[in-house]
């Protein structure tokens, strides 16, 4: 379980979370929603310890993590793993070699069980076939997939995903959006999803929490957030029909302005 309260973030003195809440039952997903720079990848490296708020409280699996130091958080780390955006792979390691990378270094299994558990793991993600592959030889859809067996072949009971269909095709997409899915189902791991992907969103979520600059303006069910009137939500959600109009852009309220046509600026110019 992982809970956030009333956490409050600044960098540089701008306010980048503020009374941030949410509370991720163990086994389900939770998918945070927003435009960029909203705060969502901010959120996961709070999880992570890597940043710390200001104020508020972060348990994850009944411990508290605000205030503890480096070595104290590895034993929390180690429940965890991390999909990035980029997927992350060392381009100098073959696939087994990625896969296997964490678990070699922790040194806590021998090898065979290690080879085995990155078969595994391959296996999972349609991919045991590319084990003496380089990163360089993958598109783009399977280096996304080598990284969420990284994830898998260490065990973790949280698995934190930044932007994972970001830049991929219809099928890829697809076939990464099923893996969260089958992770949820079949091994019942916690997991946090940020994205702007809306069809995955909809797709894996159990929950799912809006960010907008920096405060949490939704916290509920896919229905829930499909039906709402919150004209942040709504231009989010369907910004072509929010902002049919051309030259309109939206307000940080949610409002819009529409900007004229750049002859209509011309005629309006003082001579």
């Amino acid at each position: 379980m992982i809970r956030f309260s009333n956490i409050f973030l600044k960098f540089d003195g701008r306010q980048v979370l503020q009374n941030i809440s949410m509370d991720v039952p163990a086994g389900q997903t939770q998918v945070i929603l927003g435009g960029s720079g909203c705060g969502k990848t901010t959120t996961l490296r709070l999880i992570l310890g890597l940043l710390h708020p200001e104020s508020g409280s972060i348990v994850i699996n009944g411990q508290e993590i605000v205030g503890l130091t480096e070595r104290q958080m590895a034993s929390i780390r180690a429940q965890m793993a991390m999909v990035f955006q980029g997927a992350a792979l060392f381009d100098s390691l073959t696939v087994r070699e990625n896969v296997g990378y964490r678990l070699w270094e922790e040194g806590a299994l021998d090898n065979e069980s290690i080879e085995q558990r990155v078969a595994e793991s391959l296996r999972f993600v349609g991919l045991e076939d590319t084990l003496d592959k380089m990163p360089a030889e993958l598109s783009g859809g399977m280096k996304k997939r080598v990284a969420i067996a990284r994830a898998l072949a260490c065990k973790p009971k949280i698995i934190l995903y930044d932007e994972p269909t970001a830049g991929l095709d219809p099928i890829n997409t697809h076939l990464v959006s099923e893996l969260v899915c089958r992770l949820h189902r079949e091994e019942h791991v916690t997991q946090i999803v940020v994205t702007h992907d809306l069809e995955c969103a909809y797709r894996i979520a159990d929950r799912l929490i809006m960010i907008h600059r920096g405060e949490a303006i939704f916290d509920g069910s896919v229905d829930a957030l499909q039906a709402s009137d919150d004209p942040r939500i709504r231009t989010f959600l369907r910004p072509e029909e929010v902002l049919a109009e051309p030259g309109c852009f939206p307000h940080k309220d949610g409002g819009v302005r529409v900007v004229p046509p750049m002859s209509e600026k011309a005629e309006q110019a003082p001579a």
